[in-house]
């Protein structure tokens, strides 16, 4: 999986980017990230990205030339014109699980980070095929939905995760919330694992863990359980 990020920070990426599972998956040559500074494709003498919204308002918006070029650089560097260009914005799709696995299966994926009062519309049109956000909440920019979706996507690429199985198991994978985890000690802080986790019975365990999962997903998103019961029906 190829990520390339077009930022007015690219300097906010590396921690993230280069430590824990990211990092490992880096490592091993699963994925790759590349950051692309929108300012470096500015004509402006000052570095310049950003004007006065037409019709008035509040705020300042982000111009298009300088994303466009930069959006020109990217398609230079991956070869070709990407499949998935990725806008981060609160009037987007909302990012889950599914859009998670449907984006992992691409080779390239291009995010657009937006800041100030938006993106001239016009390149937004050009370019973006794929409005997200990452819930009902306006961030500072683009950069940390951004993080948030290289993650949630990187763990379903094949590989980058140490136990292929654990994709699979955890919370959202089938619609429901994961059920409890526990490890040693067998007692702790007044209180024990249960024992169906120590008895060594597969299937017991099984059971127990998908009613576990439904009763907490029953308590903690009524919504998601909704949606899952209907699935059933």
């Amino acid at each position: 999986m190829n990520y390339y990020i077009m930022t007015l920070f690219p300097e906010m990426f590396p921690g993230i980017m280069d430590a824990s599972i990211l990092g490992r998956g880096g490592e091993k040559g699963l994925i790759r990230w590349e950051t692309f500074n929108i300012r470096d494709y500015t004509l402006d003498k000052h570095s310049k990205v950003d004007d006065y919204p037409y019709g008035g308002g509040a705020g300042m918006v982000m111009q298009a030339e300088p994303v466009y070029r930069c959006y020109q650089a990217v398609c230079e560097r991956i070869g070709r014109k990407p499949k998935r260009v990725i806008c981060l914005t609160p009037q987007g799709k909302v990012f889950d699980q599914s859009v998670a696995q449907e984006l992992a299966a691409e080779e390239d994926l291009v995010f657009l980070c937006g800041h100030y009062e938006g993106i001239d519309e016009r390149v937004l049109e050009e370019i973006v095929t794929d409005p997200v956000s990452l819930g009902d909440y306006v961030l500072t920019g683009g950069e940390l939905p951004a993080m948030v979706m290289v993650d949630a996507i990187s763990r379903l690429v094949p590989g980058v995760l140490g136990n292929g199985d654990s994709a699979d198991t955890e919370s959202f994978s089938d619609g429901l919330l994961e059920y409890p985890q526990y490890t040693r000690p067998a007692e702790i802080l007044g209180r024990k694992v249960p024992e169906v986790l120590l008895s060594g019975h597969h299937e017991k365990i099984e059971i127990w863990r998908r009613e576990k999962s439904l009763e907490r997903t029953r308590k903690y998103r009524p919504d998601l359980y909704q949606r899952w019961k209907e699935k059933q029906e």
